[in-house]
């Protein structure tokens, strides 16, 4: 399948970026998949598919759209490495060429509260807010996704493209997220970057919009969580990532996107 795009999509071994990577792939663009195996705290509320899913590898993925006749490759990347997006960015143009999509879609996700409680409403474990826990969350969520922005906007520039497309995944909102406060703020801090390269970029064919999903079963979500919200899947949420990377979408830009 021959391609007119180059993608780069973030958190793309598992749930929502894999469900992306899948979608774009479908529509003729080349994805390079970033991800990093880690293994997450042990929390006996949360199912073992989330931990088996943190800890592997793209290759699957990577497969998977292979067998599809599309293009895909994976690279493993800790984006708390500053030296990271600028990595990415040769390594996806090495391989397939200059890149004009952008999806930051991985997560340094951690749980934590400014209360003493060591559950949360779910059975979950929290834990307090601390230098650790803010570092973790908004190196990967805010200060990667603005590198990466950042990078992206300075080679389209310099190559004098007019045509681009980036998409970030958010949560929470303006408001706060209780019991998840870290996480929350960092991706505010992704919304605002993310709607200032849409005003900024707007004149060189760039858009730039963030996706709100509802809660989206990418292995974490227990029975208490089930009982409590609708809950989507993350091949429901892909589809919109894709429209928004897509022709069809050159009017749509600045866009926090709430799904239901």
């Amino acid at each position: 399948m021959e391609h007119r795009h180059t993608a780069i999509v973030t958190g793309a071994n598992q749930g929502i970026g894999a469900a992306v990577a899948r979608a774009l792939a479908a529509q003729g663009v080349a994805v390079l998949i970033t991800y990093l195996r880690y293994a997450p705290a042990p929390d006996p509320q949360v199912p073992d598919e989330y931990f088996r899913a943190r800890e592997s590898g793209a290759d699957d993925v990577v497969a998977a759209i292979v067998e599809s006749g599309g293009r895909a490759h994976a690279v493993e990347a800790d984006l708390a490495d500053v030296s990271a997006p600028a990595m990415l960015f040769d390594t996806a143009e090495r391989v397939f060429g200059p890149v004009d999509v952008l999806v930051n879609n991985a997560s340094g996700w951690v749980q934590d509260t400014f209360l003493a409680n060591e559950v949360d409403q779910f059975g979950r474990v929290q834990r307090a807010v601390t230098p650790q826990t803010f570092d973790a969350q908004f190196a990967v969520d805010a200060r990667a996704g603005a590198v990466l922005i950042a990078e992206f906007a300075r080679r389209h520039l310099a190559r004098g493209g007019n045509w681009g497309r980036i998409v970030g995944m958010t949560s929470g909102g303006p408001d706060g997220f209780p019991g998840e406060v870290s996480y929350g703020a960092a991706k505010a801090a992704l919304n605002n970057y993310t709607l200032s390269a849409a005003a900024e970029l707007a004149p060189h064919g760039v858009t730039a919009n963030m996706v709100k999903p509802g809660v989206t079963d990418t292995g974490w979500v227990n029975d208490a969580v089930r009982e409590r919200f609708p809950v989507a899947m993350p091949e429901e949420v892909a589809p919109v990532v894709a429209f928004l990377c897509s022709d069809a979408a050159a009017r749509v830009t600045g866009n926090i996107i709430l799904l239901r």
